[in-house]
């Protein structure tokens, strides 16, 4: 039985750059629990594929898992900003790709027992590549393979970040690769 959880009281212990993080006192049934939460702004993650079945990936150091990640191309939305228009932005920032075809792919939660974060997912077709101007504090490899060969990568476990897998397996879905 599911049951819904209400916040009684929220108290905000964090407030970074970007993300927030609250202990939250909640009512479950009768009874009253904590829940720590992080809160986040939201981001989107893109899987661009070019005419010839290739798609841009990104590979940067991530400090948090103290390693390069493999990755499609992702960021943060800003204040104000819609989903759409940030994933043109970081991919054009990211990659140095625009596209003219865009097809929104729905949203994940990232880690949903303790974050909101949502990701918004995209497919760009019918690219033109540009120079890239990545943020400032962004230093990353620019990586164009055959999604077919990404696809084996996903079932073999060797691409653990997680929007990546999902967007690669929505698109192949979408475009009939197995």
């Amino acid at each position: 039985m599911v049951v819904p959880e209400k916040t009684k009281k929220s108290t905000e212990v964090f407030d970074g750059h970007i993300m927030k993080v609250f202990k939250d006192e909640i009512f479950l049934g009768e009874k009253t629990a904590f829940r720590e939460v992080v809160r986040h702004k939201g981001a989107t993650a893109i899987l661009a594929i070019d005419k010839n079945g290739e798609a841009f990936f990104v590979e940067q150091f991530r400090y948090p898992v103290d390693s390069p990640v493999f990755e499609a191309p992702a960021g943060k939305i800003d204040p104000g900003e819609i989903p759409l228009e940030c994933a043109k932005r970081e991919l054009l920032e990211e990659c140095g790709v625009t596209a003219e075809k865009w097809t929104e792919l729905g949203p994940m939660f990232s880690s949903p027992g303790f974050c909101d974060e949502v990701i918004h997912l995209f497919l760009a077709e019918n690219l033109s590549e540009s120079a890239p101007d990545p943020d400032e504090d962004e230093f990353l490899d620019i990586k164009k393979l055959p999604l077919k060969e990404v696809l084996e990568e996903v079932r073999k476990g060797k691409i653990p970040d997680a929007k990546t897998q999902i967007l690669v397996l929505r698109v192949c879905d979408l475009l009939g690769i197995k």
